[in-house]
This record gives structure tokens, C-alpha cells and sequence, in this order.
């Protein structure tokens, strides 16, 4: 691979760092024609330029019997539906448009005979705010190009829903082909019932903040900025998002739906930050997925894929990007709906594939999470968040922002008071405040190892 770079000063030397398993070579170039010489070398070699750094996580595998390379390809032809378009991301991604009705979701035993619901019929009130410019400024960001394969300016037709194509290497990056889009259990952060030495045990560690109250919740918001953490094992990961949670923390019986951005290189085979859904109505047991990865989650809308590259992301002391990510409760169906801004329709998850979810949530968390193997015998330096400790602040450290919950009567109440917890903040921390602006909002995360965490 090839990455290319500028330095200003004197003079521009251009920079170009040929990486190849077996040899790295930088030239430095003080003319254009020598760059040019180098380019020409570099495509006769048939090796891709790009302006982005991404590790390509695709590893040799084991080798792979030929029983189980069919039952894949049968996984494969199940949940990559025929398309009627196909669309070339410049991340490498193929964007699949399946007919609406095509979708896995469909394929699910409980929603043989489900009529997809075009539309809620009504969204959230917001309490004390009105729909206004904020509503058009949240939707000409989301129209603009945030998602890689925006890009070239090529949507999906109406009446079909962009997916992510899986391929062989992603489902062979799995621990199995059960294991394949799904997250492994974990203990979910609750010191109401474990003791906090307890919490972390199972290699994924937190930095949340989650509220209850003695009313039901029937939704979640939140506003998420966004960062490439970097990763130092395949199957590690790094994400932020909000859970909606009904049910035993301890039984096999935990309702959860979740949304935000993550990091997976096993999932998706590089170090982007990607948008995220995820479902389970067993305590992450046998059922739900990520993304469009089993069947379950109804996507509706033909502009936004789930699993796909976001850009642009926040940079360190520079610019923040951040989406604006609502899950709710549709009072006249009882689908948990996804929307992101204030009004864009993602899709939504039916009530027919939950039990405790069926009715209402009792919890709502926000946060962070990662997954730390030790692999090196030590604390992973997989990041959280930017990687930075909450202490630094707007510009350098993640943050969660203008955290609201979703009522009986449908309307969106800003959350006046959260609690926080982390197992080590050596490691990861969080810190909550509140202010005219932004609500009530955190800032969190960190590097993993270094000299106080190990």
C-alpha cells in the first residue's frame, strides 16, 4: 500500500511510503517528475493509492475445509440478497440495493407475514424546543457525503435499501460461523448487582453513563462525536453507542437494542469507524446480530447503509464531526424505530423479536466499550473513544452530548442526572456535566496501557 503525504516549509517534499509485507521503502521526492516515475512503478505493480491509512486486517487463514467453505457460501447467498444495483465504495465496500422486500430481515421465523412500515406515525416531541432550523441543519449534513460510498454521488433507487456485500474473508476473520456478527457475552456494567471486581471479567470493558427512573422509557437520544480509535488486535473492538435494555443483567433473558459507531477489524476487516445497529432478546446468547447480518432489523431508508464508513471524523485540537443518534418506541405499532438527526429514518427493529422490549425499557446506558484480550500479556492499547482521557476536554477527548429519554407521552425529556461507571479508570474514565447547550453530557474514554494501566 501506498501513502502519500505533504510537509510544508522551504520547500514541499513529497512523501511516499511503499509497505509491503515483505519491505517498506520512503522516497522523498523534490520534484514532481520523480513522483511521478515513483506512481507509474507503483501501478505497474498493481498496488492500490491511497489517501487514507487503513491496516488491512485480512490475514492468511487456516486452511479451511471444503464443508465448511460451503456451508459460508451458503450463509453468504442467504443474507446478500440479489441487487438490482450495485454500487463500488472507494473504501473497497461494495453496496449492494436489494429490494425493500428482499431484505434479510424478512427471512426471520416471526416476521414471515410482517408488513413493513413505511413511516412512525409521529416522531418524538421535543419538550420545550421547537422543529425548526435545527431539523433542516441536521438533515443537510446527513444528505451531504458522511458515509464513504457517498462520495461518487451514487444513491440506491427508491425501493431499495443499501447493504454492506459480506464476503468468505469476513465470515473466516469469525471465531465460527455461529460466532460471525455477533457480540460475544458480555457482563454488562451494573454494580446494583456485581461486585466491581467482578465487572470486566469477561475481556470487554466500559466507560457508560445510564440512567433509571420510576417511569418507563420508551426511547433514547443522544449526540456522538467521532473518532478512529486504533486497534491492536483483530478480534479486539472499540464503539460508542447507547443500549436500550429491559430484563435480568444476570439472566439469560436480557432485551437489548443498541446503535452508534464502532471499530472491528474482525467484523469488517480494516480500522474505519462505521455506523452500527445491534439487536438480542437473550442476553447476546443465540439471537441478533450487527448491522443487516442475520434477520431482524427492517431497514427503510435507500440513502444510509448500516455497517458502511463514516467521513469525515473528528480530529485532535481540529474539527468534530458528530451524528445525532434517536432510538424510540412507535406507540401505535410498538416498533423500536432508528433515526439519526432529528427526522431521517433509518429503519427499525420489530416488537414481534423481543419479549421484555415488547413493552417498554427500564434502562438506557450511553457510552463506550472495548474488548481487551491481553493477548501480550498485558493491558491491550486498543483506544476508546479518541484515545484521550476525559479530562482534556471539547477538541481532544470523545463526547457525548444533550442526552434525552423518550417518555410514555412520546416526548423527549433531557435526562437531569446520570450515573457513571468505569472498572478502570487508569485505563478508560468518564466525567458527566451539564450546561444551557449541551444538556447533560460526558466526556470519555482512553489509551488502554500505559504506565497506570497495565
Amino acid at each position: 500500500m501506498v501513502y502519500i503525504s505533504s510537509f510544508s516549509g522551504l520547500r514541499t517534499l513529497n512523501v511516499i511510503t511503499f509497505k509491503d509485507p515483505s519491505m517498506e521503502v520512503i522516497v522523498l521526492a523534490s520534484n514532481r517528475s520523480l513522483l511521478l516515475i515513483f506512481l507509474v512503478f507503483v501501478s505497474l505493480l498493481s498496488i492500490k493509492v491511497t489517501h487514507v491509512s487503513a491496516v488491512n486486517y485480512t490475514k492468511t487463514h487456516r486452511q479451511v475445509s471444503s464443508l465448511r467453505v460451503e456451508r459460508i457460501r451458503n450463509h453468504l447467498n442467504n443474507i446478500n440478497k440479489p441487487p438490482v444495483f450495485t454500487i463500488q465504495s472507494p473504501d473497497g465496500d461494495v453496496i449492494d440495493c436489494v429490494p425493500k422486500r428482499k431484505q434479510p430481515a424478512l427471512d426471520h421465523p416471526l416476521l414471515k407475514h410482517h408488513k413493513i412500515q413505511k413511516a412512525p406515525r409521529t416522531m418524538p416531541k421535543m419538550v420545550g424546543k421547537e422543529r425548526g432550523d435545527d431539523v433542516k441543519e441536521a438533515a443537510s449534513v446527513l444528505e451531504g457525503a458522511w458515509q464513504m460510498w457517498h462520495v461518487n454521488g451514487t444513491r440506491c433507487p427508491k425501493g431499495t435499501v443499501p447493504i454492506r456485500r459480506n464476503t468468505m474473508d469476513d465470515v473466516l476473520r469469525a471465531k465460527s460461523l455461529f460466532d460471525f456478527g455477533k457480540k460475544r457475552r458480555s457482563i454488562h456494567l451494573d454494580q446494583r448487582t456485581e461486585k466491581r471486581d467482578a465487572l470486566g471479567t469477561s475481556g470487554h470493558e466500559h466507560a457508560i453513563a445510564y440512567t433509571e427512573t420510576s417511569s418507563e422509557i420508551y426511547g433514547a437520544k443522544a449526540t456522538i462525536n467521532v473518532w478512529d480509535p486504533k486497534i491492536e488486535q483483530v478480534n479486539e473492538f472499540s464503539l460508542s453507542q447507547i443500549w436500550i435494555l429491559s430484563g435480568s443483567f444476570v439472566g439469560p433473558d436480557l432485551n437489548s437494542i443498541e446503535a452508534g459507531w464502532q471499530v472491528s477489524p474482525e467484523l469488517y476487516g480494516d480500522n474505519r469507524p462505521r455506523l452500527f445497529t445491534y439487536w438480542t432478546s437473550d442476553s447476546y446468547q443465540a439471537t441478533g446480530c450487527y448491522n443487516l447480518l442475520c434477520s431482524g432489523f427492517i431497514q427503510t431508508n435507500n440513502k444510509i447503509a448500516i455497517g458502511a464508513a463514516i467521513s469525515p471524523l473528528s480530529t485532535f485540537s481540529g474539527n468534530q464531526f458528530d451524528i445525532t443518534i434517536l432510538i424510540w418506541k412507535d406507540p401505535k405499532k410498538g416498533n423500536w424505530w432508528m433515526g439519526l438527526g432529528d427526522k431521517t429514518l433509518v429503519g427499525y427493529w420489530p416488537a414481534e423479536l423481543f419479549t421484555h422490549l415488547a413493552d417498554h425499557a427500564t434502562t438506557v446506558e450511553w457510552g463506550g466499550e472495548v474488548v481487551n484480550t491481553r493477548a501480550s500479556g498485558r493491558h491491550t492499547t486498543t483506544q476508546m473513544g479518541s484515545g484521550h482521557f476525559p479530562d482534556e476536554g471539547f477538541g481532544k477527548a470523545s463526547y457525548f452530548r444533550n442526552l434525552e429519554i423518550v417518555d410514555s407521552d412520546n416526548s423527549l425529556v433531557p435526562v437531569q442526572d446520570v450515573t457513571i461507571l468505569a472498572e478502570n479508570t487508569e485505563c478508560y474514565d468518564i466525567k458527566s456535566s451539564s450546561s444551557n447547550e449541551w444538556g447533560t453530557y460526558f466526556y470519555y474514554g482512553g489509551p488502554g496501557f500505559n504506565p497506570r494501566c497495565a
